[in-house]
Order: C-alpha cells, then structure tokens, then sequence
C-alpha cells in the first residue's frame, strides 16, 4: 500500500497485491507452494475527505486512473487540477469511511 496524494480534501492510495510477492518466494524455495495468484491485480482507493466517502478502483478503472496519474507526472498539474479530477471519480463514492 502506497500513499500517493494527501491534501485536506483527498487521499489517494495504491493498493499493490502483496500476496503475490511472498508466493513467488515461496515458490522458489518449494516446488509444492501454491502456484502464484493468476488474477492478482491493484487498485486505487480514493478517499473524499469532506463527504467521509470512498471509492475503491480496481480492473478497468484501475487502469484509466493510472494513465491519468501517468499524465499527471508528465504534465504537473496544479493542484487545482487534481482536486478536480479526483472530485470526478468521488462521484463514485458510495461507501462511508470507517476507518482510516
């Protein structure tokens, strides 16, 4: 899990398959270890501050998230312009925030 933007409206975190990376090192040390996730896959969790509500990306919308961070890393958005584009995916967010 990697904490990739944090401002008084927003969290966003990279959620990485970890369980992927201790089974294959398993595997190389027992040729008996279950064979390694074939659908293992990341996502993104957004976080809307002010609404207390969270979304959580994965498969496709995964995808497109990470060509927009992508985007941003070559282009330096402001900070503006990443409040608004995160704005856009809180609209998803139906689950309220327990804990966090």
């Amino acid at each position: 899990m990697h904490m990739l933007y944090d401002s008084e409206s927003f969290v966003v975190v990279h959620m990485l398959p970890d369980a992927v990376q201790a089974t294959a090192s398993r595997q190389a040390l027992n040729d008996t270890a279950p064979a390694v996730p074939q659908l293992a896959r990341h996502g993104f969790e957004i976080v809307d501050k002010r609404s207390g509500k969270e979304v959580y990306l994965d498969g496709s919308w995964a995808e497109m998230f990470q060509e927009q961070i992508l985007a941003w890393q070559r282009d330096t958005p402001t900070q503006e312009e990443v409040e608004d584009a995160l704005d856009r995916y809180a609209g998803l967010a139906q689950n309220p925030v327990v804990v966090h």
